[in-house]
């Protein structure tokens, strides 16, 4: 705390010490830390940091004289130069900054990049090896990035042995990452190895990994092989349904519209390979908030494949996350030209917007306005539209197009139970429980061992006090498939309390309390239990605890207070 509040004070210190440079400095120096120049340079930071990459280009464009002597400037200047899509002025930018001793990762990446673009591999090559040297201390790109870049250079100079070799250089901590990029380089030297180097990627589990389907599909189109295509897009969304590349070129397929795949990506055009690269580094960095570092990233792969409009999608989201909301629903609306799938996508993802900006009735208003615009709505968008009531509490309207979704699907789809299980809670919410049952029933026939909707079902018998034992042993079920779910642990201490097993109800919600120590139902049940079994103090600490927490509604909260002086009224 001492060393927190003395760099708290130290901070200014220094802004001051900056502004007000003693004449013992160089003339240089004045210039360069002037009052005005120190005022550009933080403004462009925070702006940058905010998103606001037009704001910070104004602001750093203003004080390139710090350029030969202030590095984090340099940095920052670049990425707002890429984040603007000013390429030009980046490469140039970055040719006046470079040196053979500097340790720029974002210069010798562009300046490589640029010397790809014009076949320059020799010059491209001795920046690319700089990479392995700038990144050593880096997550994700230690010997990474700089050798996945030189195996491209010699797969585009036909030198087929030494694009592996530099592969095969890349540290074994990458693994599924040298496994995609050999799928690739296969792909590109146009090997019989190709279409098993990609489902070795695809047969992970890994649903992140459902992308690469697309690639293989994208591959057999190239090689006019329809019917492989067709046969691996069905077959890949019985598992990654909800991944909308395969979804669309599936699309297209069905259409007759094979090419539009094939303009997305081409494994023989290594700018579309390095594209992907950074695509991927582009979701890593998302994945860890850094969503500055992830559009700089995407912008770079963006460049490199401007066809690939799919990709505008994680940018639109990064943008959401971030709260920029016109933009990301700019960039939404833009990739409605791709087609049919990604239309629907698109205005989802603007609905949600308008929920965080023009309240639930406008976007519901909206996304109804959409489907009705769908020329020929499948179950799927029935689906979707229906989860889009659900979560907003229009159950009604939910329950009428889950049922839609039911009646326009095969009878063995794989999501029939799922349908049945949101269709069942909102027949529950809505307070139609002899249908709700049954769906919940007929879910679990389909799929018996879904911890959730085992969990949902017994439950709600347990609050009506109905089907006590067939409940208990409903949630044993359930807590074998999640151990440590301490919503279902609580579900089955609760269940053992309305059955009067005092000492077993106990022991669950003991431990459902100690996984969420901040869920104030889950310490409710708890202290209930506690107080049948006359530890009354502890009951009451308990209670007390519940009427701390943040997330205790008002409703509880009453009956709380009145525990508290009276007990549990059984």
């Amino acid at each position: 705390m001492k060393y927190l509040i003395k760099t708290i004070y130290l901070i200014p210190l220094l802004i001051i010490g900056l502004f007000f440079v003693t004449p013992t400095l160089a003339k240089d120096s004045k210039i360069k830390y002037s009052r005005e120049n120190i005022s550009n340079y933080f403004l462009g930071i925070i702006s940058l940091n905010q998103n606001y990459t037009s704001s910070s280009y104004k602001y750093f464009n203003k004080i390139q004289s710090l350029k030969k002597n202030h590095s984090n400037y340099n940095i920052q200047f670049i990425r707002s130069l890429v984040l603007l899509e000013k390429f030009d002025q980046a490469f140039k930018f970055s040719k006046e900054i470079w040196s053979e001793e500097g340790q720029f990762l974002e210069v010798d990446l562009l300046l490589g990049l640029d010397s790809f673009i014009k076949k320059d591999y020799l010059k491209a090559e001795k920046h690319f090896q700089k990479l392995n040297k700038t990144s050593e201390h880096s997550l994700f790109f230690d010997d990474f990035l700089g050798n996945i870049l030189i195996s491209w250079i010699k797969a585009s100079e036909n030198k087929k042995e030494e694009s592996f070799k530099f592969l095969n250089k890349i540290p074994e901590r990458y693994t599924t990452l040298k496994s995609i990029q050999n799928s690739f380089l296969n792909c590109y030297f146009d090997t019989p190895k190709t279409p098993v180097a990609f489902e070795n990627i695809i047969g992970k589990e890994e649903s992140s990994f459902s992308r690469y389907n697309f690639f293989l599909l994208n591959y057999f189109v190239s090689k006019n092989q329809i019917e492989s295509a067709k046969i691996l897009a069905s077959k890949s969304l019985n598992f990654y349904n909800s991944n909308l590349l395969i979804r669309q070129a599936k699309n297209f397929i069905n259409n007759k519209k094979s090419e539009k795949i094939t303009n997305f990506f081409n494994c023989k055009n290594p700018e579309d390979v390095m594209a992907e690269i950074f695509y991927v580094i582009a979701n890593l960095f998302s994945t860890e908030k850094n969503y500055l570092l992830s559009n700089f990233y995407l912008k770079i792969s963006l460049f490199l494949n401007d066809s690939f409009t799919p990709n505008k999608a994680l940018l639109a989201e990064n943008f959401f996350l971030q709260k920029k909301y016109e933009e990301s629903k700019k960039i939404y609306k833009s990739i409605k030209s791709i087609g049919d799938v990604y239309s629907w996508f698109a205005s989802k993802s603007i609905a949600i917007i308008l929920l965080e900006t023009k309240g639930k009735e406008y976007a519901i208003s909206n996304l109804k306005k959409e489907f009705g615009m769908l020329v020929n709505p499948n179950f799927e968008h029935y689906y979707e539209l229906a989860n889009f009531y659900k979560d907003n509490e229009y159950y009604d309207e939910s329950i009428k197009y889950y049922s839609y979704a039911l009646e326009n699907m095969s009878n063995d789809h794989f999501l029939i139970p799922k349908i049945l299980d949101r269709r069942g809670t909102s027949y529950e919410r809505a307070g139609q429980w002899e249908k709700a049952e049954k769906d919940l029933l007929d879910s679990l026939n389909y799929l018996p061992d879904q911890p959730y909707v085992l969990n949902y079902l017994a439950y709600a018998w347990v609050e009506k006090n109905i089907n006590i034992n067939k409940a208990i042993e409903m949630l044993e079920r359930a807590v074998k498939l999640k151990e440590d779910d301490a919503y279902i642990i609580d579900s089955l201490g609760w269940a053992h309390f309305a059955s009067k097993n005092y000492s077993y109800a106990e022991i669950y919600l003991q431990r459902a309390v100690e996984i969420l120590p901040l869920d104030p139902v889950i310490n409710d049940h708890y202290a209930d239990t506690l107080w049948m079994l006359k530890k009354d103090l502890q009951a009451r600490y308990f209670w007390q605890h519940v009427l701390s927490l943040d997330e205790t509604e008002k409703e509880l909260k009453e009956k709380v207070n009145k525990k508290i002086i009276f007990g549990v009224n059984q």
